[in-house]
């Protein structure tokens, strides 16, 4: 398998609509359409925004092959297999495969974490088991480890090694990840730093924002591709009262709150998320307003 790039642009951190006998696959649907009929360069299904820790094996596969036949080939899917336990990963990736995923996003093990040349062995044995393109996810607020540069360079001798989904919030590694890993797609985790990320080589985003204002984050990434710099950098400025609106508590708990407020049958949260504060709320509803989405 050759190096490849995924998806350039905005690639959606999908929520997953729940209802009381488990996945809203009906609700799902409409997300998917919704999102692709507004320029949605890639679906990104079973991430944290999709709340896969919840979510039981047999769950947890049926919603990625879902997303894969409503989506139909229209965009990539990259399905979320990460887990902190390598043999539970492995299988996950082997059964996202067999479901038609283009590609898998992996987070670091979170918990028992480990040491990097644990890290290196860990996905090592999780590409060994598949034969799909995967990106490394790097959110060590989350996770408590973080992917040292050296790691990802080690790693990208495998051609499955094709990205680092950055959610460190820390351009200063950014930059030493796109000097050292040169043929490692960079994609934003973070949706205050599309433009920073880009601006350093970066393909684009893996993007919360994107599930309720899909096509102004793939405009925001198309703009800088294209050389419209001031465009790109206007929908950057104009959009952070959203975006902070949207992690004013723990993603994907106003993601979801966004979605069912804009009339999109997003489902409930499943505990230990729960619903927001009055306070939050309001700060929610107010950045909605005031994008003309509610």
């Amino acid at each position: 398998m050759s190096k490849k790039t995924l998806f350039t642009g905005s690639g959606v951190a999908l929520v997953t609509p729940f209802n009381e006998s488990g996945v809203d696959f009906d609700a799902l649907g409409k997300l998917i359409d919704f999102q692709i009929e507004h320029k949605t360069d890639a679906i990104i299904i079973c991430g944290t925004t999709g709340e896969a820790s919840t979510m039981p094996d047999a769950e947890h596969i049926e919603t990625i092959r879902y997303t894969v036949e409503r989506t139909a080939g229209r965009v990539p899917v990259i399905a979320g297999t990460g887990s902190n336990d390598t043999a539970h990963g492995v299988q996950l990736a082997k059964k996202a495969q067999q479901a038609g995923a283009d590609g898998l996003l992996l987070v670091t093990p979170y918990y028992n974490k480990t040491t990097q040349r644990g890290l290196i062995q860990h996905y090592s044995a999780i590409a060994a088991g598949v034969d799909l393109p995967i990106i490394l996810y790097n959110v060590p607020s989350r996770t408590g480890l973080g992917i040292d540069v050296q790691t990802v360079k080690t790693l990208s001798a495998n051609e499955q090694f094709i990205g680092v989904k950055d959610a460190t919030g820390n351009i200063s590694y950014t930059a030493q990840l796109a000097a050292a890993c040169p043929d490692v797609d960079i994609y934003s985790g973070n949706d205050d730093m599309i433009l920073p990320v880009m601006s350093l080589g970066g393909k684009g985003v893996i993007s919360v924002l994107a599930n309720v204002m899909p096509e102004e984050t793939h405009d925001m990434c198309e703009k800088y591709t294209n050389g419209d710099l001031a465009g790109a950098l206007k929908l950057q400025l104009d959009l952070l009262d959203l975006i902070g609106a949207l992690f004013c508590e723990v993603n994907p708990i106003p993601a979801k709150t966004a979605l069912n407020l804009m009339g999109f049958n997003a489902g409930k949260l499943r505990l230990p998320l729960y619903e927001m504060s009055d306070a939050n709320l309001e700060t929610l509803k107010k950045a909605l307003k005031a994008h003309g989405l509610i």
